[in-house]
């Protein structure tokens, strides 16, 4: 199945940020080698230059590095991976509180909004 990508936004950039998420969500573990170049590409229905282009970049920021011969494979710096994942989430939450303060929430309602979601979703 193809990946959803946004056609707004650079496809290079969203296959970083799609294979940063598979790391940091666990989905690809520390260690693990990932798919070739062109199985990726298959799967996420892009041209595999682009996803070449990808996967150098994650090797640059450290989340990947290549075994000569073997393959691609996920750093096994644990810390580098939850550094990286707590990197994301702070993005998404300050994305999240200016929409919230777009509609007119201050953080404390943004807050007890969250709360009664929450309390709706566990009865």
């Amino acid at each position: 199945m193809a990946w959803t990508l946004d056609a707004d936004r650079p496809i290079y950039t969203q296959l970083v940020e799609k294979i940063q998420m598979d790391i940091v969500s666990g989905f690809y573990k520390a260690g693990d080698k990932i798919p070739p170049v062109r199985e990726l590409a298959t799967e996420a229905a892009v041209n595999p230059n682009t996803m070449q282009k990808a996967l150098a970049e994650l090797e640059r920021l450290g989340l990947l590095y290549t075994q000569r011969t073997s393959g691609r494979f996920v750093t096994e710096d644990e810390e580098m991976i939850n550094k990286v994942k707590e990197e994301m989430a702070s993005k998404h939450i300050k994305v999240f509180l200016e929409n919230m303060k777009q509609l007119g929430y201050d953080v404390e309602e943004t807050i007890s909004v969250i709360k009664e979601l929450k309390r709706e979703e566990e009865e």
